[in-house]
């Protein structure tokens, strides 16, 4: 039970350029491979837009919102969401048999959040192995998250986090920079259904079965993840 719920439900970009292709990669860790795109971009983009980005992503930071959001030792929120089949998932029914993993994605506009999702898939069976369930979040409307998964070639089927509703209670939710909100005032509504010009941090959080958060990711560079290494340890660290 525990094997399929996890392999069809794994549960959530600032300012990436959006694609939806897989693209080959000579990187190894999911640090590597991210930082090989944002070369890649930054070698194309115009100074001007570069400069923008990481305006916006200064910004981001200086709000505080890294420190402010859900850090280790603090409860963990519960929540109840779906999938695009319809299933609910309850968060505290998972975390009271072990260890989760609590990973947002922003959308499948942002090639960063492609990218980290096939490294997570990747690392499921070591993840489930130490222990733990993934569990992977996003704001995107359930046919939208299931448009990535395909156009990712990864089997993941994202809950959905309406409105942000969780992430909100989290505290790792962030309204785009000025400069940045016109970029996307066309493209979030599509994927998310709402007009509001907000995203997650892509946060990633480990709760034991006590529900207490004993690892927390949180960065406002998109182009930073958590690496899937220090995820596991800390699964491992959780369910000791």
């Amino acid at each position: 039970m525990f094997k399929t719920l996890t392999r069809s439900f794994l549960l959530t970009s600032l300012m990436a350029i959006p694609t939806m292709a897989q693209e080959t990669s000579t990187a190894s860790t999911l640090s590597e491979q991210l930082a090989e795109k944002a070369a890649g971009f930054a070698k194309r983009a115009p100074a001007d837009r570069l400069e923008t980005f990481a305006k916006g992503i200064s910004d981001v930071r200086d709000s505080g919102i890294e420190k402010s959001a859900k850090q280790v030792g603090d409860d963990a929120v519960d929540g109840t969401l779906k999938g695009w089949k319809g299933d609910s998932v309850t968060l505290s029914k998972l975390w009271s048999e072990g260890p989760v993993v609590l990973m947002w994605y922003r959308g499948g506009w942002c090639p960063y959040c492609n990218i980290q999702l096939r490294a997570m898939q990747q690392s499921l069976d070591k993840i489930e192995n130490a222990g733990a369930k993934l569990v992977v979040l996003t704001p995107e409307l359930p046919e939208k998250a299931k448009e990535t998964a395909e156009a990712s070639g990864i089997s993941i089927v994202a809950l959905h986090d309406k409105d942000l509703k969780l992430a909100k209670q989290y505290g790792i939710v962030f309204e785009l920079p000025d400069a940045i909100a016109p970029m996307y005032q066309a493209r979030l509504p599509q994927y998310n259904g709402s007009d509001a010009m907000e995203l997650p941090l892509s946060a990633t959080y480990v709760i034991n079965s006590s529900g207490t958060i004993t690892y927390a990711f949180l960065d406002a560079d998109y182009k930073k993840r958590a690496e899937p290494s220090e995820v596991i340890a800390a699964v491992k660290a959780a369910a000791k």
